[in-house]
């Protein structure tokens, strides 16, 4: 009696172990959930890309500036004009030049990154994305405003779009994305957008990058004259926009 009574706890033992091993089995057998499968599939594609932090609350755009610029070398620094020191709140003011704004030369002197070259703005793949809010946010750059003592408009994007943060020497001619390049750039109201100062600027910008390009102008001459008065320029690129050039 007591030999049946040993075995058979034995063989039910044994039999829950099968069984236990067997369900085991089976669930390591089912897929993985779709869902599961895509996390995953991002994770190690984030993970795997060249000179990006693994970092899941860094955007795709704040990424782009530091890859695009690896590509051509770009150090993302600035170098004003002239010697610069951060403003206090009230303490800079515009003047006039043939008639159009320019900025206050002690708050905002203009800079470039000097690792823009002539090469690199001539090179097909160059884009200003690369340099666009890489040392200075956009949030950053609302503090000019206060320097010049001037009120954010609230409705201030497209038809009614007034002020602009401008990057006095452009982006698209190397210039500097530190805040002694930036100014509020605002005005005159009554004209629609295309007769806004900051769109009469862009086109001295488009006429200044295509003659850098062409080799008519150095780029360093090209950076310091806009920086000094934009105005200058504006004859000649009324001009370059009205024979068909970029406006």
């Amino acid at each position: 009696m007591s030999r049946r009574k040993t075995g058979f706890p034995f063989l039910g033992l044994l039999f829950v172990l099968l069984l236990v091993g067997y369900f085991f089995f089976q669930l390591q057998q089912r897929p993985v959930p779709r869902q599961h499968r895509s996390r995953e599939r991002r994770y190690s594609e984030h993970a795997g890309r060249p000179g990006r932090r693994e970092n899941p609350d860094r955007s795709r755009e704040q990424a782009a500036p530091a890859q695009d610029c690896s590509i051509f070398g770009i150090t993302c620094e600035s170098q004003y004009l002239a010697q610069w020191r951060q403003p206090r709140p009230g303490s800079c003011s515009t003047r006039l030049s043939h008639g159009y704004p320019v900025p206050d030369p002690r708050c905002t002197p203009g800079g470039i990154d000097a690792s823009v070259s002539e090469e690199t703005i001539r090179n097909p793949a160059w884009r200003t994305k690369c340099l666009r809010n890489c040392q200075s946010s956009e949030a950053e750059k609302h503090v000019t405003y206060k320097w010049y003592g001037i009120v954010k408009p609230r409705e201030n994007s497209g038809e009614s779009q007034v002020c602009e943060l401008d990057h006095l020497v452009p982006l698209e001619l190397g210039g500097a994305d530190g805040l002694g390049n930036i100014w509020p750039e605002c005005g005159p109201a009554g004209v629609s957008l295309d007769g806004r100062y900051f769109k009469l600027k862009d086109r001295v910008e488009n006429y200044l990058a295509d003659e850098v390009k062409a080799g008519r102008i150095p780029l360093a001459e090209a950076q310091q004259g806009i920086a000094a008065d934009w105005t200058r320029y504006l004859p000649e690129a009324n001009r370059y926009c009205a024979a068909g050039g970029r406006c």
